[in-house]
Protein backbone atom coordinates (compact mmCIF):
# COMPACT_ATOMS: atom_id res chain seq x y z
CA UNK A 1 0.00 0.00 0.00
CA UNK A 2 1.17 3.50 -0.84
CA UNK A 3 1.33 5.71 2.28
CA UNK A 4 1.46 9.50 2.10
CA UNK A 5 3.45 10.98 5.02
CA UNK A 6 3.40 14.59 6.17
CA UNK A 7 4.37 16.56 9.24
CA UNK A 8 4.16 20.00 10.76
CA UNK A 9 1.17 21.61 9.03
CA UNK A 10 0.99 24.06 11.96
CA UNK A 11 -2.50 25.30 11.10
CA UNK A 12 -1.66 26.65 7.63
CA UNK A 13 -4.76 26.41 5.46
CA UNK A 14 -2.70 27.35 2.39
CA UNK A 15 -0.15 24.56 2.83
CA UNK A 16 -2.76 22.05 3.98
CA UNK A 17 -4.57 22.66 0.70
CA UNK A 18 -1.31 22.15 -1.23
CA UNK A 19 -0.64 18.97 0.79
CA UNK A 20 -4.10 17.61 -0.03
CA UNK A 21 -3.55 18.34 -3.72
CA UNK A 22 -0.33 16.31 -3.49
CA UNK A 23 -2.18 13.54 -1.64
CA UNK A 24 -4.66 13.36 -4.50
CA UNK A 25 -1.88 13.24 -7.12
CA UNK A 26 -0.05 10.50 -5.23
CA UNK A 27 -3.15 8.28 -5.12
CA UNK A 28 -2.12 6.90 -1.71
CA UNK A 29 -4.39 4.60 0.29
CA UNK A 30 -3.50 6.17 3.63
CA UNK A 31 -2.15 9.40 5.06
CA UNK A 32 0.15 9.42 8.09
CA UNK A 33 0.48 12.76 9.88
CA UNK A 34 3.49 13.06 12.18
CA UNK A 35 2.06 15.74 14.46
CA UNK A 36 1.83 19.51 14.88
CA UNK A 37 -1.34 19.69 12.83
CA UNK A 38 -3.21 22.76 14.08
CA UNK A 39 -0.95 25.07 16.08
CA UNK A 40 2.30 26.85 15.30
CA UNK A 41 3.77 26.77 18.82
CA UNK A 42 5.74 29.56 20.52
CA UNK A 43 9.00 28.90 18.61
CA UNK A 44 7.56 29.31 15.11
CA UNK A 45 6.22 32.37 13.32
CA UNK A 46 2.66 32.13 12.08
CA UNK A 47 2.63 30.14 8.84
CA UNK A 48 1.00 31.45 5.68
CA UNK A 49 -2.83 31.60 6.00
CA UNK A 50 -2.86 30.40 9.60
CA UNK A 51 -6.43 29.11 9.99
CA UNK A 52 -6.72 25.97 12.16
CA UNK A 53 -10.52 25.78 11.69
CA UNK A 54 -10.03 25.57 7.92
CA UNK A 55 -7.42 22.82 8.38
CA UNK A 56 -9.91 20.91 10.55
CA UNK A 57 -12.57 21.25 7.85
CA UNK A 58 -10.16 19.97 5.17
CA UNK A 59 -8.82 16.99 7.13
CA UNK A 60 -11.94 15.64 8.85
CA UNK A 61 -13.62 14.41 5.63
CA UNK A 62 -10.53 12.17 5.15
CA UNK A 63 -10.64 10.75 8.69
CA UNK A 64 -10.99 7.15 7.50
CA UNK A 65 -7.69 7.43 5.62
CA UNK A 66 -5.67 9.31 8.26
CA UNK A 67 -3.36 7.93 10.93
CA UNK A 68 -1.70 10.47 13.19
CA UNK A 69 0.73 10.76 16.07
CA UNK A 70 0.91 13.52 18.65
CA UNK A 71 3.29 16.40 18.12
CA UNK A 72 4.62 18.74 20.76
CA UNK A 73 1.99 21.32 19.71
CA UNK A 74 -1.01 18.95 20.02
CA UNK A 75 -3.35 19.16 23.00
CA UNK A 76 -6.36 17.19 24.19
CA UNK A 77 -8.63 19.93 22.85
CA UNK A 78 -7.40 19.13 19.32
CA UNK A 79 -8.85 15.64 19.66
CA UNK A 80 -12.23 17.21 20.37
CA UNK A 81 -12.31 18.80 16.89
CA UNK A 82 -10.38 16.30 14.76
CA UNK A 83 -12.22 13.17 13.65
CA UNK A 84 -9.18 10.88 13.70
CA UNK A 85 -6.93 9.87 16.63
CA UNK A 86 -4.16 12.40 17.30
CA UNK A 87 -2.88 11.68 20.80
CA UNK A 88 -0.71 8.57 20.40
CA UNK A 89 2.99 9.21 20.92
CA UNK A 90 3.89 6.72 18.20
CA UNK A 91 2.63 4.09 15.80
CA UNK A 92 4.35 1.14 14.16
CA UNK A 93 4.31 0.24 10.47
CA UNK A 94 5.49 -3.05 9.09
CA UNK A 95 8.12 -2.86 6.35
CA UNK A 96 8.58 -6.48 5.38
CA UNK A 97 10.90 -8.03 7.96
CA UNK A 98 11.53 -4.68 9.63
CA UNK A 99 9.51 -2.12 11.56
CA UNK A 100 9.08 1.61 11.12
CA UNK A 101 8.69 3.48 14.41
CA UNK A 102 6.61 6.58 13.57
CA UNK A 103 6.64 9.50 15.99
CA UNK A 104 6.78 13.28 16.02
CA UNK A 105 10.41 13.52 17.10
CA UNK A 106 10.24 15.58 20.28
CA UNK A 107 10.44 12.51 22.54
CA UNK A 108 12.11 9.89 20.38
CA UNK A 109 14.71 11.10 17.88
CA UNK A 110 18.20 10.25 16.66
CA UNK A 111 19.82 11.05 20.00
CA UNK A 112 17.13 9.18 21.98
CA UNK A 113 16.10 6.16 19.92
CA UNK A 114 13.11 4.00 20.77
CA UNK A 115 13.64 0.23 21.00
CA UNK A 116 14.69 -0.74 17.48
CA UNK A 117 16.41 -3.69 15.85
CA UNK A 118 18.97 -3.65 13.04
CA UNK A 119 17.26 -2.68 9.77
CA UNK A 120 14.38 -0.84 11.48
CA UNK A 121 13.54 2.79 10.70
CA UNK A 122 12.75 5.85 12.78
CA UNK A 123 10.23 8.05 10.96
CA UNK A 124 9.77 11.44 12.58
CA UNK A 125 8.94 15.09 11.92
CA UNK A 126 9.60 17.95 14.37
CA UNK A 127 12.89 19.21 12.88
CA UNK A 128 11.21 20.51 9.69
CA UNK A 129 14.19 19.15 7.73
CA UNK A 130 13.78 16.20 5.32
CA UNK A 131 16.00 13.19 5.85
CA UNK A 132 16.47 9.72 4.38
CA UNK A 133 19.75 8.40 5.70
CA UNK A 134 21.17 5.27 7.26
CA UNK A 135 22.80 5.77 10.65
CA UNK A 136 24.62 2.61 11.68
CA UNK A 137 22.20 -0.25 11.02
CA UNK A 138 19.01 1.86 11.23
CA UNK A 139 17.25 4.30 8.90
CA UNK A 140 16.48 7.90 9.94
CA UNK A 141 13.56 9.22 7.89
CA UNK A 142 11.86 12.63 7.97
CA UNK A 143 9.37 14.04 5.44
CA UNK A 144 10.29 17.64 6.35
CA UNK A 145 7.59 20.22 6.99
CA UNK A 146 4.50 21.00 4.97
CA UNK A 147 4.29 24.64 6.12
CA UNK A 148 7.48 25.80 7.87
CA UNK A 149 10.56 24.16 6.32
CA UNK A 150 13.93 24.92 7.89
CA UNK A 151 17.56 25.12 6.78
CA UNK A 152 16.62 26.03 3.22
CA UNK A 153 14.61 22.86 2.61
CA UNK A 154 11.46 22.75 0.50
CA UNK A 155 7.87 22.53 1.73
CA UNK A 156 7.67 18.74 1.57
CA UNK A 157 6.02 15.40 2.24
CA UNK A 158 7.02 11.78 1.68
CA UNK A 159 5.62 8.65 0.08
CA UNK A 160 6.36 5.13 1.27
CA UNK A 161 5.69 2.27 -1.11
CA UNK A 162 7.28 -1.18 -1.45
CA UNK A 163 10.15 -0.27 0.88
CA UNK A 164 11.01 2.96 -0.97
CA UNK A 165 10.79 6.19 1.05
CA UNK A 166 10.70 9.24 -1.22
CA UNK A 167 10.61 12.86 -0.04
CA UNK A 168 8.98 15.26 -2.52
CA UNK A 169 8.33 18.98 -2.63
CA UNK A 170 4.67 20.03 -2.67
CA UNK A 171 4.70 20.10 -6.48
CA UNK A 172 5.69 16.41 -6.51
CA UNK A 173 9.35 16.77 -7.51
CA UNK A 174 11.57 14.22 -5.72
CA UNK A 175 13.96 15.69 -3.16
CA UNK A 176 15.56 12.47 -1.84
CA UNK A 177 14.81 8.78 -1.42
CA UNK A 178 15.98 5.62 0.27
CA UNK A 179 15.31 1.92 -0.14
CA UNK A 180 14.56 0.86 3.42
CA UNK A 181 12.85 -2.50 2.88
Amino acid sequence: MRVFIASDIHGSAYYCRKMLEAFGREDAGRMLLLGDILYHGPRNDLPRDYAPKEVIAMLNPLREKIYSVRGNCEAEVDQMVLGFPTLADYCLLSAGEHMIFCTHGHIYHEEHLPPMMAGDSLLYGHTHIPRAEKKGDKWMLNPGSVSIPKEGSAHSYAVLENGIFTVKDLDGAPVMNAEIG
